[in-house]
């Protein structure tokens, strides 16, 4: 069964290389990562994520050069079951979320996952998007009943001290996706929240928002979440999460974090306007969950599936090359409006592989 690795160079897009490795049974080699750099290899956070796919799978064998600046990972059969993993505080509780969302569904036991360190960052999704954006993007392939990402404690940086748990049932096939309605978008929800600061803080993000929203839209409702004593971590901090949803139940997403010197008003106003541009890009997959839509599409039955998106990031423009090396899937792309020279949208379609979640069967 070992065949010859799959080779990549570099650090970049670690994560989705070894969650296509684990599911394709393909195992992967990656080189040079950060072999420049003053400090090269890996980073703690990439490793925490190691040491989080051996905690998810059985018989995972990897291999970290005595340099770190080359792993190799065979994988194994994703278990699941219930297990706690303490992030590092370089990065947030999304990083780790992210690929074990993709893994979670194909595994031998239901996942009830729970997660430590900071809830919300600059860098990835917040566990609030996650929750609201990311779970429902799994329902037109048949993940819905049971799937579930509770947040019991919020933990802003640099200290962090929050937590969440992740709940993931099984599934034996995903289903096939034909999802080319954008529609127009009927309402926008947020979530606004403040932790070790004053609770106005919120109030002030709300209102600020709304003054650009209402003039897009009046089905607005923005929720100020507020956490008290040991619930709202070790730092202070605050943060505003934006969805729109369309008549054809797509989903948008922005969000905007707290940097020091900027005002809760400033924050909330780059919120707004980066929900208006990610509603310009059209499409009906939201830019950031673009390379989770794609792998579905390719583990869906033997049908064709097809979705329309807006631009495609650089990141999933990579997962598509990714994907052809781990499961040979090509995508047909086509100008989703030929006629129409302005617009950007493609229409991206495949034919699924038919991934049957053998561990299932198994248990």
């Amino acid at each position: 069964m070992t065949s010859t690795p799959v080779r990549y160079v570099g650090h970049l897009h670690l994560r989705t290389r070894l969650v296509l490795c684990i599911l394709s049974g393909k195992p992967v080699r990656i080189d040079g990562i950060r072999s420049n750099d003053k400090n090269p290899g890996l980073r703690d956070f990439e490793i925490s994520f190691l040491r989080l796919l051996e905690k998810v799978t059985n018989g995972t064998v990897i291999e970290i050069s005595y340099t770190g600046t080359s792993v190799l990972l065979k994988p194994g059969v994703i278990v699941g079951g219930s297990i706690i993993h303490e992030c590092p505080l370089s990065r947030s509780i999304g990083y780790f979320l992210e690929p074990i969302i993709m893994l979670a569904p194909f595994s031998k036991k239901p996942l009830s996952l729970t997660l430590k360190g900071i809830t919300t960052d600059d860098h990835d999704l917040s566990v609030d998007l996650i929750r609201t954006v990311t779970l429902p993007h799994l329902q037109p392939f048949g993940i819905e009943d049971g799937v579930e990402l509770r947040i019991t404690r919020r933990g802003a940086p640099p200290l962090g001290g929050g937590q969440v748990q992740f709940i993931c049932p099984i599934v034996k096939q995903v289903k096939t996706l034909n999802f080319v309605q954008p529609g127009r978008i009927k309402r926008i929800r947020g979530i606004a929240h403040a932790v070790r600061v004053s609770p106005q803080f919120s109030n002030r993000m709300i209102d600020s928002c709304r003054s650009v929203l209402n003039r897009y839209i009046p089905d607005i409702y923005l929720y100020s979440d507020v956490y008290k004593g040991e619930d709202s971590g070790k730092s202070p901090g605050y943060a505003l999460s934006l969805v729109a949803e369309s008549t054809t139940s797509v989903l948008h997403c922005s969000e905007a974090v707290s940097i020091p010197g900027v005002t809760p008003e400033e924050l909330a106003l780059a919120a707004a306007r980066a929900l208006l541009t990610e509603v310009k890009n059209g499409g009906c997959i939201d830019r950031r969950h673009q390379c989770l839509v794609l792998l579905m599409m390719v583990l869906g039955s033997e049908d064709v599936g097809r979705v329309r998106m807006g631009e495609l990031s650089s990141r999933t423009i990579q997962f598509l090359r990714d994907v052809r090396d781990f499961f040979g899937t090509s995508f047909k792309i086509v100008p989703a409006d030929p006629s129409d020279s302005t617009n950007t949208e493609l229409m991206m379609s495949c034919y699924g592989t038919g991934f049957i979640n053998v561990n299932r069967s198994m248990a």
